[in-house]
């Protein structure tokens, strides 16, 4: 069966791809593993120019293959080319950064000398998502190159022309062959590349499901895993915040990407003081996106990714009214031509609704009212995910209170949750575990060698 690439937009088909035979697959892989060979030996200098050329062909090339992404997932050209540039940074931070990231760090013993040193392990699988689809690959095959490990992409399937278009840029940049490889793979393949002897590691950014079988195998095989996978992100309101701003963010924290992301704001917490204000700046900014084509500029809002994805959250919403909450604005399916769904918030959200504890991949925010700090962070923390948190507050007990308390790989403070290359990146319970970015990023996939020399 072809693996399709499809426009979201309209649901017709771009591209057809023929997966890779079995035979073909086990060639890239024994490629990648004398490619490691070879680039663990080059220095930092030479790596980094490459990882620089990287950066310069996104920049470059942002207009083009922000267009590739628009058509193949649907979000706005707009946050395409803002994602193409981030990931540029990307690039720049660990070809300025790896060499210190991977210095030798001196340990004070009864050796003449001791340290831990960070070697490379080889060939790695990424297994990635469509939602950021150059993102959330060079936030993780950066740091792997540039420590000396070489990258096996199994990108989802729907945005093959994307992940054809990376493995170019890193053979244009200057990487040798099999330093950076595409598998055109479906998924039922990925258990065999897992199992291969040439594989070294494994990352995967996506579903609960997905992780939990990629970690499996990978524990089967002792082979060591990084998973980044759902969120239901908290946002907490509270009396002292600037509401007008905090409303105008968590508009952009739950819609943005059209409403496909992890780290969105799915969750808002707010407080009763202040919960009618919040509430009627929320929908106001709701009712204000404009839906539409994704490539025009005025857009805000473009297609979800697939009819099931819109069926998915049909049928969330759905089970949520028939449960007893309450629908403020939006929430439905737009009817014609592609996957367009109108932003929506729900309000009175019992705990039996799927939504309480289930991820929501789409632009509806749940709004939830509560009495004070500590019940805001109670029901934060009453979800199966860990990956981010905002809290709006100028108390800094409040912020305090929030940073130690709140289950998640991040807390940000009177800001929405984002992706830093300087900072590690990840999340705990079912949203994961291990860290990308920053110089945990670079160091997940190495080898940290105690060396104790002696007379």
């Amino acid at each position: 069966m072809p693996i399709v690439s499809r426009n979201p937009s309209t649901g017709e088909i771009i591209k057809q791809f023929e997966s890779y035979s079995d035979e073909c697959v086990d060639k890239l892989l024994l490629k990648s593993y004398s490619a490691h060979k070879k680039l663990k030996k080059i220095s930092f200098n030479k790596r980094a120019v490459c990882m620089m050329a990287v950066a310069r062909i996104l920049n470059t090339e942002s207009e083009k293959l922000g267009k590739i992404l628009t058509q193949e997932m649907g979000k706005t050209h707009t946050s395409a080319i803002a994602e193409i540039k981030k990931s540029a940074l990307g690039a720049e931070h660990y070809a300025i950064t790896a060499e210190d990231y991977m210095a030798d760090d001196i340990i004070k013993t009864n050796a003449l000398k001791s340290y831990r040193s960070y070697q490379p392990i080889g060939p790695i699988l990424a297994v990635m998502p469509w939602n950021y689809p150059v993102w959330q690959v060079i936030r993780f095959a950066a740091p792997a190159i540039m420590a000396g490990n070489t990258v096996l992409l199994k990108h989802a399937s729907n945005v093959t022309q994307c992940a054809l278009y990376l493995e170019d840029i890193f053979k244009r940049a200057g990487f040798h062959d099999g330093v950076f490889q595409t598998l055109i793979i479906p998924s039922s393949k990925v258990e065999r590349v897992l199992r291969n002897e040439n594989v070294r590691a494994a990352t995967l950014t996506g579903s609960e499901i997905a992780g939990s079988s990629v970690a499996a195998i990978c524990g089967q095989e002792i082979k060591p895993t990084v998973l980044e996978l759902g969120g239901s992100d908290a946002f907490i309101v509270m009396p002292s915040a600037d509401l007008e701003k905090a409303a105008a963010v968590g508009t952009t924290a739950r819609t943005q990407n059209n409403g496909q992301s992890c780290i969105a704001a799915k969750r808002f917490i707010v407080h009763a003081e202040v919960y009618e204000v919040f509430k009627e700046k929320l929908v106001r900014n709701f009712a204000a996106l404009k839906i539409g084509d994704p490539m025009k500029p005025e857009t805000d809002i473009g297609p979800l990714v697939s009819q099931s994805s819109l069926n998915e959250v049909e049928d969330q919403v759905k089970n949520a009214l028939d449960c007893g909450a309450e629908l403020l604005c939006g929430g439905k399916a737009i009817k014609g031509q592609g996957y367009f769904f109108q932003p929506g918030i729900i309000e009175k959200i019992p705990k039996s609704a799927r939504i309480y504890s289930e991820e929501i991949f789409a632009p509806v925010a749940g709004l939830y009212e509560v009495n004070s700090i500590e019940e805001a962070i109670e029901l934060a923390n009453d979800s199966p995910f860990g990956l981010g948190s905002s809290i709006w507050t100028s108390e800094l007990d409040e912020q305090k209170q929030a940073i130690d308390d709140i289950e998640a790989g991040a807390t940000f403070v009177n800001a929405m949750t984002s992706s830093d290359p300087r900072l590690p990146f990840g999340g705990i319970k079912r949203s994961g575990y291990g860290r990308e970015l920053a110089a945990e990023g670079l160091r997940a996939f190495c080898n940290i060698k105690t060396v104790s020399i002696h007379e």
